[in-house]
């Protein structure tokens, strides 16, 4: 078998440029929720333009955020609308808005959805994997998965929820690494500290859960294995490098997409949760 390509973060520039641009993220957003404004920040977006340029000879020193699609239909599941697109593709515009507005990193305009091929993954360092309850990898995807995180891919695992939507996930990675196991991260792991503090762990709940009832699980999930609180599972490497990081019982997803529906899921969810942990999540993996 061949080997593998590394996976390219477009040179060591790329890299330093992104942790540099990092930093300051903390800073700046505590800056500006101190305005006394309660509505600064929020936006339904219906007036702004989430496109900026990218100046040509810096077409390659930006992040990306790509979102992996995926086939879905097999193992357990609910048959509600989940797959790859599920908040696609607002998500994928405000996310990358929201960085290059609030940060000085250098970010992509969403969206920017890639094919499970090789030759799109080895084009991104960070790819997002949504709406897996019910995915099922070809046997070509589960070599290309594994090679992808051994050769230093990060994968973000979002939006999925209850333990039959866990058995049938964890089932497809036991496929992708039969002698690995996720493990699962406590609050003093340092991804949840490592830019935002957070005193626990975040739970990000869909939109219209929160709007009906105002809690943080969907209610029509079954929970009665694992419970509905927020997991963290990570899967490392034989180094100990973090390869995934999989967020269950969470919608990141919906914390961008919706941020403009409503003021309070603006200020709880996505300002209070869903941004300053993928900033955390962002910087963890590119550190590491």
């Amino acid at each position: 078998m061949a080997a593998a390509s590394p996976i390219r973060l477009t040179g060591l520039r790329a890299a330093t440029l992104l942790l540099l641009a990092l930093l300051p993220c903390l800073a700046m957003a505590q800056g500006r929720r101190g305005r006394g404004d309660p509505t600064a920040y929020f936006d339904d977006f219906r007036d702004q333009s989430l496109s900026w340029p990218i100046p040509a000879a810096f077409q390659e020193d930006v992040f990306t955020f790509a979102r992996l699609k995926h086939g879905f239909g097999g193992g357990i599941g609910y048959g509600r609308r989940v797959s790859w697109a599920e908040d696609y593709p607002l998500a994928d515009q405000t996310l990358p808005f929201r960085l290059h507005q609030t940060t000085s990193l250098s970010v992509r305009p969403g969206p920017n959805p890639i094919d499970f091929a090789k030759e799109d993954l080895e084009k991104y360092p960070f790819v997002y994997l949504s709406g897996v309850e019910r995915m099922a990898l070809k046997e070509t995807e589960v070599t290309l998965l594994r090679n992808y995180l051994l050769n230093g891919g990060f994968v973000m695992v979002d939006n999925f929820w209850g333990d039959a939507a866990w058995t049938n996930f964890a089932a497809q990675m036991k496929r992708v690494f039969p002698d690995r196991t996720p493990v699962q991260l406590p609050l003093n792991h340092p991804i949840f500290h490592c830019v935002y503090d957070f005193k626990s762990q975040p739970q990000m709940p869909s939109a219209g859960v929160w709007g009906n009832f105002n809690i943080f699980y969907d209610p029509s999930r079954d929970y009665e294995i694992m419970g509905h609180d927020p997991h963290y599972f990570a899967i490392n490497d034989d180094k100990g490098r973090m390869m995934m990081i999989i967020c269950h019982n969470n919608h990141y997803g919906d914390g961008w997409e919706h941020e403009g529906d409503d003021i309070s899921y603006f200020h709880v969810i996505s300002e209070g949760m869903a941004y300053p942990m993928f900033i955390n999540i962002l910087f963890y993996a590119m550190a590491h």
